[in-house]
């Protein structure tokens, strides 16, 4: 829990990993080159504080990732997100058991979201039966523009992806965080584009899809997709952390998000390791719109602010929020007031 100025606020840091990219996992040179290029969104998007060297960064282990969180960080839960690449790496990028057997440790801080890639086929669908089985899964994350041998990306509208969305709804699954935003050295940007969200969005009114990154670089896009569907939800990972290198243009992601999706669609999220989330926390508190900024956007409420970094994606994974912590429902003051006067005229 973070608290500032008299307001509570319940954290929810939906997208968070725990990877090695050290030089024993690498598989070839673009396993080198991905680690290298998370390690400079990191370094180039950070205050000097937060600065981790590149070892450290490579690989920090569970016990880390548990201080940054929940002792520094102001974190109540935080949600995994897999990443395996496996074409880059021996073990995978995310190193998925380890970071399943935390939740599995931590049940009412970590919940844990595996992968799946549809170019496995039916092979690959019975392994989601059972890792679904296994783990529990309420949802997944998706790498559409991962390799796996000569293919360079896939769309979640191709008839095999479909299959493996449809059987995410028989297991239970109900939601689907994709990678929507920026690229990742060497995987090719327009595997990244938004358009076929539109399509399954459309066709899959059982999931929620929560596009990370909001799409960037390609916002409006998003936007124009995300106000239509209303089972399109964003991810601020990579966006907030602008907030320290670039406040206007945060102001005008932000901005531009609460005006088309509604700050019930927003999600706060870290991508720890690539950031840690107590400076995220505390500067998105705090901040403001630029006033030269107001007359194209309204004022982020406090109100707004603890649904977006908790409330939203507490309700999306059945997350308890302590009573005190959550924002009143409709009417419940009225209710309150009227059941307080019907006693007072008993007496």
């Amino acid at each position: 829990m973070y608290e500032k100025d008299g307001q509570q606020y319940f954290i929810v840091d939906s997208h968070v990993h725990l990877w090695d990219g050290r030089a024993s996992n690498l598989k070839n040179v673009h396993g080198k080159q991905f680690i290298d290029c998370f390690y400079d969104y990191h370094k180039n998007l950070s205050p000097e504080e937060a600065l981790w060297d590149y070892d450290t960064y490579t690989y920090y282990g569970g016990d880390r990732l548990m201080k940054d969180l929940f002792t520094d960080g102001y974190v109540d839960h935080a949600i995994f997100q897999a990443t395996l690449l496996s074409d880059f790496y021996v073990t995978g990028f995310g190193q998925t058991e380890e970071a399943f057997a935390l939740t599995q440790r931590h049940p009412g801080k970590l919940t844990y979201n595996h992968a799946y890639d549809p170019r496995y086929g039916e092979a690959g669908l019975e392994q989601l039966r059972r890792d679904a089985d296994r783990m529990g899964l309420q949802g997944v994350k998706l790498y559409t523009a991962e390799w796996h041998g000569d293919s360079r990306g896939y769309k979640l509208d191709e008839p095999w992806s479909r299959r493996y969305l449809e059987e995410a709804i028989k297991l239970g699954i109900k939601n689907v965080h994709v990678h929507k935003g920026p690229t990742i050295r060497p995987l090719d940007r327009d595997a990244f584009d938004v358009a076929d969200i539109d399509k399954v969005a459309t066709d899959y009114l059982e999931l929620n899809f929560v596009v990370e990154h909001v799409g960037l670089p390609r916002l409006e896009d998003f936007c124009w997709i995300a106000t239509q569907e209303s089972n399109v939800y964003g991810g601020l990972a990579v966006a907030i952390p602008f907030i320290h290198t670039r406040p206007r243009y945060f102001a005008q992601i932000i901005g531009e998000l609460l005006y088309w999706i509604g700050e019930d669609k927003i999600l706060f999220a870290s991508d720890y390791a690539l950031w840690t989330p107590k400076w995220l926390i505390e500067k998105f508190v705090d901040f403001q719109i630029p006033e030269d900024m107001l007359g194209e956007y309204t004022q982020i409420t406090t109100e707004q602010k603890r649904k977006v970094l908790g409330l939203n994606a507490a309700s999306l994974y059945d997350i308890d929020v302590p009573a005190e912590l959550r924002l009143p429902t409709p009417g419940q003051d009225t209710v309150e007031v009227a059941a307080g006067a019907k006693e007072s005229v008993s007496i």
